[in-house]
């Protein structure tokens, strides 16, 4: 339990700085001009901190605990790029085929960010657990 919790902890470092400057600087404009009248004016803080919570779970899970298991790092980058595919392409191609005016294009950038945040937290998280602390417990 405490591998687990030194895990989780280096992900959550690791993914959430980068998706809010992805969010909130990086491509800001692009979401407010892709997304128009469905944005709030200002995030849902609950959703948004429960997403993140249950979403590093997920990473740890399958990302980050089979590099745990082999010890090796690209393993953690391999499955953390496919739970980002899966989980943002879910997300994404239901609001296309569900909500009119959700575009390809915003599918598909969003999609691309999901493989990278969720890459990029998985091979550092799992990276920065190992350097920093005992994964053999």
């Amino acid at each position: 339990m405490k591998r687990a919790l030194i895990l989780y902890g280096w992900a959550f470092a690791v993914m959430i700085p980068l998706d809010l400057l992805w969010l909130g600087v990086i491509a800001r404009k692009f979401y407010v001009e892709q997304l128009g009248a469905l944005m709030l004016d200002r995030p849902n803080v609950v959703a948004a901190v429960l997403f993140y919570a249950l979403y590093v779970v997920g990473v740890v899970i399958f990302a980050i605990m089979p590099a745990v298991r082999s010890g090796n790092w690209v393993d953690a980058t391999l499955y953390g790029a496919a739970f980002g595919l899966f989980a943002y392409a879910t997300y994404d191609l239901t609001n296309l085929a569900t909500l009119r005016g959700y575009s390809l294009t915003l599918a598909v950038v969003d999609i691309a960010w999901g493989v990278a945040v969720t890459c990029a937290t998985a091979t550092f998280g799992y990276l920065l657990a190992r350097h920093f602390a005992d994964l053999s417990q």
